[in-house]
């Protein structure tokens, strides 16, 4: 099955601003794409650039996507590891704009072999899927706030950004557990912000309160301090930017450096490379995470379908489009259900764009 030619759109979603330790999105800087084959079958794939976590843009991944249509045309569709090992020898890095094109080759397997994506995975029957909805930085008390409103809502799993002050941090804590109560479960994100005394100092602060495990404390550089952080922490430690593929895995692993993985596509390059690294994690029984940027459902369908594939993959923070996108273009796909993702039954991934969205959206064909 050849590829004939592939549409690339910059596909902006407009939302509220979302604030991290290391910056704030003010739009969903996403790319989808359509590759399409001779024998009419059309996969789909979406990227989110994250640029204070990968280091790409919309601008950047849309430039790199020209040359990966170019590369590909008249290839082979079903070989992905040949189409993925291409897009590696001709570029370094750039792993968010490949995850987008390794998505619409796996589409593309999957509604050639008539298989759900999770089925075609090796999954045999879908599972609960329970996201947890994420709180964003802000003032401690609009935190708590926010917490409160979701918890109202049905939320069972709070996920909550820190890292850019280990005092508000505290404080933040301290003040959701006070308003929500102790039963509701939470996780704590501080995409690197920490020092390492801030991340000792905040962990052992949380060691009676309900916390799951905490997101990467501290900047990768400073893996090599992670492991004394994981023996004296009374908080499991979650490796995130510390774990891009499954090199890192094997790594960090080795170090004893982390109790749990946090995979997402955006950083590993796509499907073919998460599933080298939750095969590492779960050889070492470490149990993994399905995360994301900020995706639209067509993406976090992608992320259902790999996690009900894979028993290792246990947590679960698939809110992407629940954190402020102001639309939602996607016709199909997963649906949330009291914060439990529920895949649809269709072949392939079983979401794409509404045409009406796309058409003003800026776009080029390749072929």
């Amino acid at each position: 099955m050849k590829i004939t030619k592939t549409e690339i759109y910059k596909y902006s979603i407009p939302m509220v601003p979302f604030t991290i330790a290391t910056g704030t999105m003010h739009f969903a800087q996403n790319i989808f794409i359509r590759i399409y084959t001779d024998e009419n079958i059309v996969g789909v794939g979406e990227c989110s650039a994250f640029p204070m976590i990968v280091g790409e843009t919309q601008a950047t991944c849309f430039e790199m996507a020209k040359d990966f249509a170019q590369l590909w045309k008249d290839k082979e569709a079903l070989d992905i590891t040949a189409r993925m090992n291409e897009l590696h020898a001709f570029t370094a890095g750039n792993y968010t704009i490949k995850s987008a094109f390794d998505m619409a080759l796996y589409d593309i397997a999957a509604k050639h072999a008539n298989l759900p994506l999770y089925k075609f995975l090796g999954g045999e029957k879908k599972k609960e899927l329970k996201t947890d909805v994420t709180v964003g930085i802000n003032a401690p008390q609009q935190m708590a706030l926010q917490a409160e409103a979701f918890v109202e809502q049905g939320v069972e799993i709070l996920k909550v950004k820190l890292g850019k002050n280990a005092a508000n941090d505290m404080e933040a804590i301290g003040l959701i557990i006070k308003t929500v109560g102790p039963d509701i479960k939470i996780r704590i994100d501080a995409n690197q912000g920490w020092t390492y005394e801030d991340a000792l100092k905040v962990l052992t602060a949380f060691k009676d309160y309900n916390i799951e495990f905490c997101e990467q404390p501290m900047r990768r550089y400073d893996d090599g301090k992670l492991p004394e952080l994981v023996q004296l922490s009374p908080v499991k430690i979650m490796a995130d930017e510390s774990v891009f593929d499954h090199h890192d895995a094997e790594r960090i692993i080795a170090a004893n450096a982390c109790d749990y993985v946090n995979i997402k596509f955006a950083k590993s390059g796509g499907i073919l490379e998460a599933i080298k690294i939750n095969e590492v994690c779960e050889a070492s029984n470490i149990p993994c995470m399905m995360g994301g940027m900020l995706e639209s459902r067509v993406a976090l369908t992608a992320f259902a379908h790999f996690a009900t594939a894979y028993d290792n993959v246990q947590f679960y923070d698939m809110d992407t489009c629940l954190l402020g996108h102001k639309t939602d273009p996607v016709i199909g796909g997963v649906t949330y259900n009291n914060f439990c993702v529920e895949l649809p039954d269709d072949i392939g991934i079983g979401a794409d764009v509404d045409e009406a969205f796309l058409k003003g959206l800026e776009r080029i064909m390749i072929d």
